[in-house]
């Protein structure tokens, strides 16, 4: 049963009084962003010593394995708890069949094996997709006509699952949008000992425009052939979001991740009312990097913009957020 709030009217009620002074507006806070909701989204390449800046993320690079190390370290002491890492695969070991993903000497099971060597206390969340090891630049396997492969793909991802865990991924985020594949990454790392390696699944990724600088840093923007558009989700569509989530769920995910972020923050809300699960959301590449723009030209502060971003996030219900702000927000947050 509903009821209306109690409430005076002005002027005996003046709602500027609690925002009149910064200790009030502390106290009063709604909301509250702390170093531990970030997760820092890295790239790995080959190489020793190795800092190859990305031209359309300014202020991000790609980082040899010993340099990824001395990152997790930065991580660890600003208070951020989890780095998700993905690689930069060389062209000759991308394949169709994207089987470099199953190499347990591929670059992201040396990074994770560096750094849980060097940082045990950091969490690291990996990627399972094949578009950082297929030379077609899509996320699964093809048929003759082009079409992404659902279920063949998934036995693939399931291999790759399994590699990841074994070198020490923490959590296992399947970013590929295939029908099932949740289900099928659990079973196996139930069957092979895995039992406490969490799945964020990105259960409602849509098929964006804000990708473009993420898939310059993973090398398959110029390999990409044709879109995504038949496994990632419509952007007018608001319901089957829902449907991706609750099916993820059943079959065993620890969490969801809604994907972009901003323009998608009434997915995230709507996730976070109907299943009261932990929602995180990825603030992705072209978000971050329209920031950048609009700070070069003048038009906005780089520390505010930021910081005001990633609250709309917490706002809208998020337990986490991914994004390449996370070193600069956890400094600034002190």
């Amino acid at each position: 049963m509903s009821s209306t709030p109690i409430t005076a009217a002005y002027p005996a009620l003046r709602l500027r009084r609690t925002r009149a002074t910064a200790w009030s507006r502390a106290m009063h806070a709604e909301n509250r962003l702390h170093p531990a909701d970030l997760i820092w989204p890295l790239f790995v390449t080959e190489g020793t010593g190795v800092e190859e800046p990305i031209s359309s993320l300014p202020g991000v690079a790609r980082w040899s394995v010993d340099r990824i190390v001395e990152r997790a370290k930065e991580a660890r002491d600003a208070g951020i708890p989890c780095l998700a890492l993905f690689p930069n695969t060389q062209p000759e070991r991308r394949s169709d069949d994207g089987r470099e993903a199953l190499n347990p000497d591929n670059l992201m099971c040396r990074a994770i094996r560096a750094i849980k060597d060097a940082v045990p206390d950091i969490g690291i969340l990996t990627d399972v997709a094949l578009d950082p090891y297929t030379a077609h630049g899509q996320d699964g396997l093809l048929d003759a006509s082009g079409y992404i492969l659902n279920d063949e793909t998934i036995e693939v991802l399931i291999g790759q699952s399994l590699n990841q865990a074994a070198a020490g991924a923490d959590i296992i985020a399947p970013s590929d949008m295939m029908d099932g594949r949740v289900g099928a990454i659990r079973a196996a790392l139930e069957a092979d000992g895995h039992r406490n390696v969490q799945i964020m699944a990105y259960a409602a990724k849509y098929a964006s425009a804000f990708y473009g600088p993420f898939r310059d840093a993973v090398g398959s923007s110029g390999l990409l052939k044709g879109d995504k558009k038949s496994y990632q989700m419509d952007p007018a569509n608001s319901e089957e979001a829902l449907r991706e989530v609750a099916m993820d769920l059943a079959e065993g995910a620890d969490s969801v991740m809604v994907k972009p972020g901003l323009p998608y923050l009434d997915i995230i809300r709507a996730v976070k009312d109907r299943f009261e699960v932990p929602v995180f959301a990825y603030q992705v590449s072209g978000e971050y990097a329209m920031i950048e723009a609009a700070v070069a030209a003048g038009a906005g502060d780089r520390d505010a913009l930021a910081m005001e971003t990633l609250l709309a996030f917490k706002r809208a219900g998020c337990t986490g957020i991914l994004t390449y702000y996370a070193l600069h927000a956890a400094r600034l947050m002190g």
